[in-house]
């Protein structure tokens, strides 16, 4: 069961800026005080971090869509009864980049596995555990890709090997599942400045934060 903390996730197309929208997003609420855990999937804890390896391992190319989703779901369960809800239940605001919207983007959809399916196999993994808010950073493929290619310190991945007709299908599973939960789904243009993103994200989660207080 979740307690009384705040659980929000970062979803978005690779080269997005996720992780560096959320970690200005750390350090700024950290100095003001406030209880904040941040975390990654699939990762965040041992046994997750160890099935990451797995699924983004370049050698690793033969890899099923269906087992790819299914350990997706394996370390998101692992994640949550582990790190996510212990946090919850001690009032904490969880930061996590991803969540179950990239397995429903990528899997469901470029992997044309289904986006019901996938979502059955994670309804099953998170057993309601769905997040307060979600924050959609969307950029087109080709201009998330060219920002990539300049990070030299990026982690390279499996996906990085995936030509860019399957971005192209991950972003328009990413147009299906804001349709599907608007409700939750908050969409950011992130094809600006770093600072005018971040400045968006923290006009979006203020009203939360204050519920917190």
């Amino acid at each position: 069961m979740k307690g009384k903390g705040l659980f929000i996730t970062f979803e978005g197309p690779e080269g997005a800026g996720k992780t560096t929208v959320l970690s200005k997003l750390v350090k700024e609420l950290e100095e003001n005080g406030i209880n904040v855990v941040s975390t990654r999937e699939p990762g965040g804890i041992v046994i997750s971090e160890k099935i990451r390896h797995i699924i983004l391992n370049k050698e690793h190319t033969m890899m099923d869509p269906r087992t790819e989703a299914l350990l997706y779901a394996a370390a998101r369960r692992q994640h949550l009864v582990e790190k996510v809800i212990p946090a919850l239940n001690e009032n904490k605001i969880v930061l996590c980049d991803r969540f179950i919207d990239s397995s429903l983007a990528y899997q469901g959809f470029a992997r044309e596995i289904g986006i019901e399916e996938v979502l059955q196999i994670n309804e099953f993994a998170i057993n309601g555990m769905m997040p307060d808010l979600t924050l959609y950073l969307d950029i087109l493929p080709e201009r998330g890709l060219e920002r990539i290619s300049k990070n030299k310190e990026r982690e390279m991945n499996r996906l990085d090997l995936e030509h860019i007709e399957f971005h192209k299908k991950v972003y328009e599973g990413y147009q299906q599942v804001i349709k599907r939960f608007p409700e939750r789904i908050h969409v950011i243009k992130a094809d600006q400045p770093i600072d005018q993103v971040f400045e968006k994200v923290k006009a979006v989660l203020k009203p939360y934060l204050q519920r917190m207080v």
